[in-house]
């Protein structure tokens, strides 16, 4: 992976960021997880109750632009 390319999912790799997004429960939890550990409570929150809706999302937004969804950037 090329210096200073950001990764999701805890920064591994693009091709094993993909894999996890595929699996529903597996980017279910990330997507929680993820936000919640760069301080975005809210969006946590808001993907604990919309998470099945999101995934479908945060899937096609992983193949295209190569990084989840950010529902709440602020």
């Amino acid at each position: 992976m090329a210096k200073g390319k950001k990764s999701d999912y805890f920064g591994l790799p693009y091709i094993v960021s993909v894999i996890l997004a595929i699996i529903p429960i597996t980017a279910w939890i990330l997507g929680i997880v993820t936000r919640i550990m760069e301080g975005k409570i809210v969006a946590g929150i808001i993907r604990i109750f919309l998470g099945w809706l999101i995934w479908i999302v945060d899937l096609i937004m992983m193949i295209v632009k190569k990084s989840i969804w950010r529902l709440l950037n602020a």
